[in-house]
């Protein structure tokens, strides 16, 4: 089952009003400013454990290269990233009709997590899965795990 995250506010967040993992040290702290929201590593590496694929899905035009580099910084690999432009370019395609900015289900992507409410209305209308983590929140971890073990309960027919 592939779970992917998006990354602004979900899980590059300000320190200013979250807690975040450790600064990367000087100079790559310069190269990557981005920081992680506090759990990131933890949750990442946990439900790759626990078997499942872990992605990006994000409307930013950072590349795959960065968003790779930036978070082998902390141990943590994805399955697959989607930026801008791969979803420009594979989902949008030459279609007329604008599609929404994330279309998880065309990646089969069971539960995507995010922190806009356009894409929790957008999973709505398109049926795909998302779970809104936004606000400062100690538990959200818990509450990633808790959503990715019942969705993944769901597709197995449990």
């Amino acid at each position: 089952m592939k779970i992917s995250f998006d990354l602004d506010e979900v899980l590059f967040v300000s320190p200013d009003y979250m807690e975040t993992e450790p600064e990367l040290r000087f100079p790559l702290n310069r190269m990557f400013p981005e920081r992680l929201r506090k759990g990131t590593v933890y949750l990442i590496n946990e439900l790759q454990k626990r078997g499942f694929e872990v992605w990006v899905y994000t409307s930013s035009f950072r590349t795959d290269v960065y968003i790779r580099s930036l978070f082998r910084r902390y141990g943590i690999h994805f399955d697959d990233i989607v930026n801008g432009y791969r979803h420009k370019a594979e989902v949008q395609g030459n279609r007329a009709d604008m599609l929404p900015q994330k279309m998880p289900t065309f990646y089969r992507i069971s539960l995507h997590i995010d922190d806009e409410d356009a894409i929790i209305e957008n999973g709505k209308r398109y049926g795909f899965r998302v779970l809104r983590i936004c606000e400062p929140d100690e538990h959200w971890t818990d509450k990633v795990l808790e959503e990715a073990e019942r969705i993944r309960k769901i597709e197995e027919g449990n």
